[in-house]
Formats: structure tokens, sequence, C-alpha cells
């Protein structure tokens, strides 16, 4: 009986040949398309070569702030203003009988109607102030000679005030005009939501000029505390004086339909302490509601994806990496961050290394919503997959032991 052995066909060596060849042909096109990115138009940076204002912001948590610097530092609940309703007890004598109370409202005008007394402009007066023009009218229309007069808060008016924005129960609320300020309004609206934000404005009824103003912050100057303002910062050629008057240019702003604006940074209000602003009836207050744009990581990662930037967290470039499940190889270093240009459609990139980011932490670029992450392609990882692709074509193409015995 004779054996045959199953000659192996000559072809079979031409065809691992062309497979290496091939391979090699994927490598040299696969280096120039990264050459050729590297060198594409447009605008190029580093995490030391980019401008400022491309940096991303530093995104702050409101959930860590203590609100409770908000508070007003000096609280004129007593002051009498429109809409209240006092008490006034007039005394001509020791006898009780010589007493006359009289609950007197004070209307819009400012000027409480008082029995027998006639029209007596109160508003804007504490109690002591208002007890002392209470008696002068009182000896100028010859009713007393030396009358005691007492003057007790009743009841204020109640500011009607509108709270919108990221806070946890949006409505309409009352709050008494003595405390009618940015934190009662905020604290009647059950707190911040998780996805406010540090921005905060305040819109209310521009006051007619009567000579008195309503402070906006409790100890500002000309009604106005600049601490924690973004509207109100001095303009160009403005100045601001060492005891902390300010010019024309940082008064509130007007937004049209009689209201006036003022624009609060939680952080830098909380930090100061100078808070207390106050709404006015009427009066809007606007929560900034974060909805960031989503973050896209392509490229040498194990899980490509659109990823939902978080709200209140710090997010750099290391963190996006580790979202997608890390790098698909490990020689993958080259890092492209897209970043729109602030103030146009335009994009520029930002090259970062991989091993820089992880050592120096501005390497590690902060990164904000909309930018997309690509782990790119470098002569290293081209090379790297090309030699597994021909490793594994070969090995392939190679018969098995014992292969082609009858």
């Amino acid at each position: 009986m004779t054996i045959r052995l199953k000659k192996i066909p000559q072809c079979r060596k031409h065809v691992c040949i062309r497979r290496v060849s091939a391979g090699l042909l994927v490598c040299a096109a696969a280096a120039a398309v990264v050459s050729g990115c590297a060198s594409s138009s447009g605008k190029h940076y580093t995490h030391k070569t980019m401008p400022t204002q491309m940096l991303a912001a530093k995104r702050d948590n409101v959930q860590t702030l203590d609100l409770q610097n908000l508070a007003r530092a000096s609280n004129n609940s007593d002051m009498i203003d429109r809409g209240d309703v006092i008490e006034i007890s007039i005394s001509a004598g020791l006898n009780e009988k010589d007493t006359v109370v009289l609950p007197v409202r004070v209307n819009e005008q400012g000027i409480a109607q008082i029995p027998e007394i006639g029209p007596v402009p109160l508003a804007g007066l504490e109690p002591e102030a208002a007890e002392a023009t209470i008696v002068a009218a009182c000896i100028e229309q010859q009713l007393y000679q030396r009358p005691t007069v007492t003057v007790t808060m009743k009841r204020q008016r109640m500011n009607q005030v509108m709270v919108t924005g990221a806070v946890k129960k949006p409505g309409m609320y009352e709050l008494p005009r003595g405390r009618s300020d940015l934190l009662a309004a905020i604290v009647a609206a059950d707190g911040l939501d998780d996805d406010a934000g540090t921005n905060v404005e305040i819109r209310n009824p521009r006051r007619a000029k009567s000579g008195r103003s309503t402070p906006v912050a409790a100890g500002a100057k000309h009604g106005v505390d600049t601490v924690g303002h973004s509207t109100l910062l001095p303009t160009e050629g403005s100045t601001v004086s060492a005891d902390n008057e300010v010019d024309a240019s940082m008064l509130p702003v007007s937004v049209g339909n009689g209201m006036e604006s003022i624009k609060i940074d939680l952080v830098s209000a909380t930090k100061t302490g100078r808070g207390g602003y106050i709404v006015e009836d009427g009066g809007v207050v606007r929560v900034e509601k974060r909805d960031p744009e989503p973050l896209h990581v392509i490229g040498l990662v194990r899980k490509p994806d659109r990823y939902d930037f978080p709200i209140a967290e710090e997010l750099r470039v290391t963190d996006a990496i580790a979202l997608a499940g890390g790098t698909s190889l490990g020689l993958a270093d080259k890092i492209f961050v897209v970043r729109r240009v602030p103030g146009g459609s335009e994009t520029a990139v930002v090259q970062v290394s991989l091993r820089e980011a992880k050592r120096n932490s501005q390497a590690n670029l902060r990164l904000e919503p909309g930018d997309v992450v690509s782990v790119e392609n470098t002569p290293a990882t081209v090379m790297y997959e090309t030699f597994n692709i021909i490793r594994f074509n070969v090995s392939a193409g190679l018969p098995l032991a014992g292969a082609g015995i009858f």
C-alpha cells in the first residue's frame, strides 16, 4: 500500500506574501493619514499655547454653598412703608380713658389718614420718628398740648414674588416686606434644585423717583451692593472710590416693561457674606438652570459614545477617557480636544498628551460641555495594529500539523 502526501499548493506562499504586502501598504497609508491630520489647516493649540478665552470655566457646585450668607446684614423690618397697618396710641394724660388707640393703614402715597388729625406722611420712617411726626401734627392742629404717642407695627404689607428656574417648587409666593430678599425667596421655593447654576437674576419694578430709593442689598451705598454682581461691574472709564461709592455706570440695568435687573453670582455673594438682595413687590427671581451639552468621546477608546456632562462636577481629559472605558490600545497617547471658539461657530483643536495629562494637572485639560475628545492614531499605534493584522493573517495561512495526509 502506497501512502501519498498531498502537495501544498505553491500559491499558498504567494497569498501570505500578498497579505504581508497589503498590510505594509495599509500601514504606510495610515501613517500618511496621521501625518496629514497633524498638518491640516485650522486653529491648533496645546495646553500651553491655547488662549485664555478658550479655557473652560470652573464649574461650582451650588449645593455646597452656604446660602445663609445671603441673609440681610441689617433688617429694617420695622420701617413703615406703603400698605402697612400700624397702631397709633395717643395719650393726653395719666388716665387710661384719655388714651385713644387707632389702627391706621398707610396708603400707596405713603400717607396715613389719622382720624381728627388728618393726613400724616409716615412711609420710610422708623416707629420713633413716626411718633415724633404725629406729636408735631397733634400740636399743630391744637388737639393736644403734650401728647404721648406710641406707634406699633401690626401688619406689614406682603410682597408678591415670582420664583422661577432651577428651584424645587417654582411659583408665586407672599413674603413679608421686611424679609423679602433673595434668601427668603429661595427658601420659599423649597431651595435650589439639583440642576441649579450659580447665576441668579432679580427683576424688580422700577420705583418712581420720589427721593427715597429702595436698596438692592443691605448696607450698600446708593442702594447698590456691587459684591457678587455680574451686571454691575464698572465699565471702561468708570471708577470706584475708596469708600465703595459707585458711579452711574453701576446702577441696575433697565430691561423694559418698567423693570430693572440685577444679576448675582451666588459663589461671590456667599463668599463675601454681603447678601440681602431685596425683592420688591411684583419682583421676579430667576435661578439659572444648567442643561449642559453632552460630551463626545471617540477614537481609540473601548466605548466611544456620547456622555452626559455632569452638572456640578469638574471633568478633565483623563475623566473623559475613563468614562469611555479607557484606551483600546496601550500605545495611544495623542488626544485632540475639539472645542468651539467663544463668540463664533468655528472650532479649534487642542492637542493633549495622555501620558503628560496623567502626570501634570495643567496638561490634564479641563473640559466644557459640547467638547469632543478624540484619541488619535499615531504611527506607533498604526504599526502596532498592522503588526497584529499581519501576525493573524500569517498564522491563519499556515497549514495545521499533519494536514494533507490521506
